[in-house]
């Protein structure tokens, strides 16, 4: 076959010719934004959902995966409608955007322009795609955001307060550290650099989740004594979609398909892969097993480390950060939650605080020492923005840049968090009913995650029968996986024993 483009000759599938087409749209970065944002959203839908589900004893799966499912549904249409120009708009305040609609056919084909709001020593950036490529790659950051502190609040939050909590938080939250850092408020224009959201996502999901953890109060005590997965295989799936996600994730934050998001790409698996095994190597040395659950939580510590990075270190770098990743959160967690008695009064139900606040705090910190400057440069063209690693008064003042960012989203959160909570308790219980946590999803939602009678359903005799519950029916064996399953009495009289809640 004959060259197409011999003589000038450009295929048309190339170019921008034929009239429907602007001249600015390139296809290949917006294909590549679209995918980056739809990898985002598969780490929540289904990779949280599953991870959720899974990760938890059986009478919460439902719920766990529900509470997910329900805020990425929530968050698009709040976005659409004022949350996203609260973040990316026009300033109102210094840490604020203007609200407003986005989703008029001409706002959404315009060429994305952002922060719109105008500083003096950085550039615009416009993106060669739609403005609605960008509101969607937008809000899959936002929705995970609320999927990640739902996190700390697993089997205990009263579903119909999660319902009204998830636009509060969103828009006097979220919105706040997305346009300071982001947006073009005042910490983005002040220079600290958080490449992919380690603080506007992580560190306000670990410090809220903390926060509102500590206002709804514990679970029940026997699920703080034992709170098995229901199933491990699956919880591999979900943390499996959140690994590979974060292609996703880091490598559509330079807004195009270039090279600096190669670099973030592979700095971000660097860095996950090495915590991952850190993590592991610590657990075998310390409690003598390898665990999967550690392992994937140093997966994740690897990830959330390596955000507010990706893009402006080098790959030394990124294994250095996964070190600090994979044993700092872990001595958090495994070591120092225990011997920490404010730590021990906050029923943080999967540890967000250390795998996301811990680790993203981290992070920044770790960007303030590592970016690169010419790697900094490709992200956001200032000439004074280097890690201290770098040398000079330049670099020291990066490390200082980022601890206060870090310290602005830890304050803002942990107020807001508490007022938004204390005003919803006005109207709205934030816990469940005692007989809801002893049940679980079959009394909050009327359905199971599995046809199996077992931990938090009600024992019916004509609905279970009259036999001793047995392990064994259910694979698990003698040996096999403790996921609570009670072991109730037979009956001695049948037809009059009523119900037992267990």
């Amino acid at each position: 076959m004959a060259d197409a483009t011999q003589g000038g000759v450009v295929p048309s599938a190339y170019n921008n010719t034929g009239g429907t087409l602007p001249d600015w749209l390139n296809k290949g970065d917006n294909a590549w934004q679209m995918t980056a944002a739809t990898l985002v959203g598969m780490q929540s839908v289904p990779g949280l959902v599953i991870l959720y589900g899974s990760i938890v004893k059986k009478k919460w799966a439902i719920n766990s995966a529900f509470m997910a499912f329900y805020a990425f549904a929530a968050v698009l249409i709040c976005w659409v409608i004022w949350a996203y120009k609260m973040s990316f708009g026009d300033q109102l305040i210094p840490i604020w955007g203007k609200a407003g609609l986005v989703w008029g056919y001409k706002t959404m084909q315009a060429q994305a322009m952002l922060p719109a709001t105008q500083t003096r020593d950085v550039p615009m950036a416009t993106p060669f795609y739609p403005l609605a490529t960008m509101i969607y790659f937008q809000f899959v950051f936002a929705a995970i955001c609320l999927i990640l502190l739902a996190g700390s609040l697993l089997g205990r939050m009263n579903f119909i307060a999660w319902m009204v909590f998830v636009p509060l938080w969103l828009t006097f939250s979220y919105t706040i550290g997305a346009f300071s850092l982001w947006g073009g408020g005042c910490l983005f224009q002040w220079g600290v650099i958080d490449y992919s959201g380690g603080y506007v996502i992580h560190l306000s999901a670990g410090v809220g989740g903390f926060t509102a953890a500590y206002w709804i109060g514990p679970r029940l005590t026997k699920d703080r004594e034992r709170f098995p997965p229901n199933n491990v295989l699956l919880m591999l799936a979900g943390a499996g979609l959140l690994w590979l996600g974060w292609a996703g994730f880091n490598g559509g934050d330079p807004y195009a398909a270039n090279i600096d998001s190669s670099i973030a790409v592979i700095n971000t698996n660097i860095c996950a892969a090495m915590s991952l095994l850190v993590w592991t190597l610590l657990d075998v040395l310390f409690f003598g097993k390898p665990s999967v659950i550690g392992a994937v939580q140093g997966m994740i510590t690897g990830l959330v480390v390596i955000t507010p990075a990706a893009g402006v270190v080098q790959g030394w770098a990124s294994m250095i950060m996964g070190i600090a990743a994979g044993s700092i959160p872990w001595y958090t967690m495994m070591i120092f939650h225990k011997r920490s008695w404010l730590l021990q009064q906050v029923d943080d139900t999967l540890g967000v605080f250390h795998t996301h606040a811990v680790a993203g705090f981290l992070g920044g910190v770790l960007t303030g020492l590592f970016a690169e400057p010419t790697l900094a440069n490709y992200f956001v063209a200032r000439s004074d923005e280097q890690g201290a690693f770098y040398g000079g008064h330049v670099g020291g003042r990066q490390l200082g840049k980022q601890l206060v960012g870090a310290l602005f989203i830890i304050g803002w959160n942990v107020a807001v968090t508490s007022i938004i909570l204390n005003v919803i308790r006005l109207v709205i219980p934030l816990r469940m009913s005692e007989n809801s946590l002893i049940i679980g999803d079959d009394a909050i939602h009327g359905e199971e995650a599995y046809a199996l009678w077992g931990d938090g359903e009600k024992y019916d005799i004509t609905k279970h029968g009259n036999s001793d519950y047995d392990d064994t029916q259910h694979g698990l064996g003698n040996n096999g996986l403790n996921v609570g399953h009670a072991r109730p009495p037979a009956p001695a009289a049948p037809a009059a024993t009523p119900p037992v809640d267990l």
